[in-house]
């Protein structure tokens, strides 16, 4: 009997404005972890399931758009964090759109339980799912739901 290996998988996971401050926040809203422990833990995860990780962070619009357009044909899915512009970029939501692989949008903070102005997020109208409320936890599992949701479909 041979063993077979798991179809290699590629994620990007775009971080937004701002996300490059947790662990500093003095309200604890997005938890204790530090950006780079959060990307340690990222990156740990994603060795474990054998997914090739890009993990980035912009305080620009136009960097994630860019990202984004980049990951086309060379990324098999996208977790993205948004931050503030998830509920104001149509631009990014357009990009998004031209992305053929899978999108997970995740959130450190239950974005249902903050301000009314958080709970329309454009990115959800192409999110294949949403991990929210969980902080670094929800990271890890973001990683992991992609990595299903792309295996799946390869």
């Amino acid at each position: 009997m041979t063993q077979t290996s798991k179809p290699p998988v590629t994620v990007w996971f775009l971080n937004g404005p701002n996300a490059n401050l947790y662990g500093l926040d003095a309200n604890k809203s997005y938890g204790t972890d530090s950006f780079p422990v959060l990307q340690s833990r990222c990156e740990q995860k994603a060795a474990s399931l054998e997914v090739g990780l890009r993990f980035l962070q912009s305080n620009h619009e136009g960097q994630l758009i860019d990202w984004i357009q980049e990951a086309r044909g060379v990324a098999d899915g996208i977790v993205i964090n948004a931050a503030g512009l998830t509920y104001t970029s149509i631009p990014i939501l357009d990009a998004l759109m031209s992305f053929p692989g899978k999108i997970i949008e995740a959130h450190m903070s239950n974005i249902w339980k903050r301000e009314p102005f958080r709970h329309h997020s454009y990115i959800s109208k192409v999110a294949d799912g949403v991990i929210a409320g969980l902080g670094g936890d929800g990271y890890e599992l973001a990683i992991e739901a992609i990595a299903r949701l792309v295996r799946k479909s390869k």
